[in-house]
């Protein structure tokens, strides 16, 4: 659990049952996700490295997505 909550430390934040907290991670990893996210779409373009940050993005979206199945299962109280 501890190496959990070194790589994703944001949705240890949320508290227990607490909406408004619960909304702000999701928020906080939506976009930035999305911004990061359209950012090497637009750089993947580039026929050298383009390999390397479809690979990048493709990393960004797993981290997104353990991010927000974190903050669920920690708003909800199955994991603390």
């Amino acid at each position: 659990m501890e190496m959990l909550k070194k790589f994703w430390p944001t949705p240890f934040k949320i508290k227990e049952k607490d909406i408004a907290s619960f909304i702000i991670q999701l928020v906080i990893f939506v976009v930035v996700c999305a911004v990061i996210g359209w950012l090497i779409g637009i750089l993947s373009g580039i026929p050298i490295i383009g390999l390397i940050f479809s690979l990048l993005g493709a990393l960004m979206e797993i981290y997104g997505l353990v991010g927000i199945v974190l903050c669920i299962l920690v708003f909800l109280g199955i994991v603390k």
